[in-house]
């Protein structure tokens, strides 16, 4: 089950989840330095990353219903609690995903990322963080990259192909150990690591496409959303 969206605003208001929102936040914004007139979809918990596009034509939040919403204030901005079988949003709608905390605890994560694949444009990206199975932070529950399912490359590679994605450049972040006494901006960290140990960072981030050989038809059991609860998941949200 994901973490309460409490815990996870609190993790990234203290100084180790400050560190861990500057380190992966680099690579998001190089990877994506400008998503001008882009329709952007956070799924997960995405909201310390999307303020990274304030050139897109609007951003999304999306998080899972066990886990929780909270306000995300912003003109364009909105927030939505879904369900991960039925994503609240039409067909090739959307030309960035941006998935943080979004799958390692998902409940259904196969019909998760179809649904994910059927709302994406056919051009769009996909960029997913998710918990590397070979660090440290995977191992250690002191955030929230230690609890649920880590993933090593090849089991990530698999779910994704498994989804009709095509994994296309991947880069690891967040090499500076997960305990309290570290501080600074982390860059150190990130540089030492990545030149001496590139597979250990705490999360794999890794950039899909959305692959054009599906069935017309979506699987069994996934209903495409309905006009008025699309429009509807376009109004900002409640507190939880």
């Amino acid at each position: 089950m994901p973490q309460d969206v409490r815990e996870l605003a609190a993790f990234y208001d203290a100084p180790l989840g400050q560190l861990a929102r500057r380190a992966i936040l680099r690579r998001v914004a190089a990877l994506w330095p400008d998503l001008r007139g882009c329709r952007v979809l956070g799924y997960g918990y995405a909201i310390p990353y999307l303020g990274a596009f304030p050139e897109a034509e609007r951003a999304i939040a999306a998080m899972p219903a066990p886990q929780g919403v909270i306000t995300w204030p912003g003109g364009k901005n909105a927030a939505v609690l879904c369900e991960e079988e039925a994503l609240p949003f039409p067909d090739v709608f959307f030309d960035r995903i941006l998935i943080v905390h979004g799958i390692e605890a998902s409940e259904s994560l196969r019909p998760l990322l179809r649904q994910l694949w059927r709302v994406l444009a056919p051009e769009g990206r996909v960029l997913l963080v998710a918990p590397n199975r070979a660090s440290l932070w995977a191992q250690v529950q002191v955030s929230p990259f230690g609890h649920g399912r880590p993933f090593s490359k090849m089991e990530l590679e698999d779910v994704l192909k498994g989804a009709l994605f095509q994994p296309g450049h991947w880069e690891h972040a967040l090499y500076a150990p997960p305990f309290k006494p570290v501080s600074g901006s982390g860059n150190g960290w990130e540089k030492i690591g990545g030149t001496m140990f590139p597979g250990i960072g705490g999360v794999h981030i890794v950039e899909a496409t959305k692959s054009l050989y599906a069935a017309a038809t979506p699987p069994r059991g996934m209903e495409r959303a309905k006009p008025e609860r699309a429009k509807a998941a376009l109004k900002p949200a409640g507190d939880f």
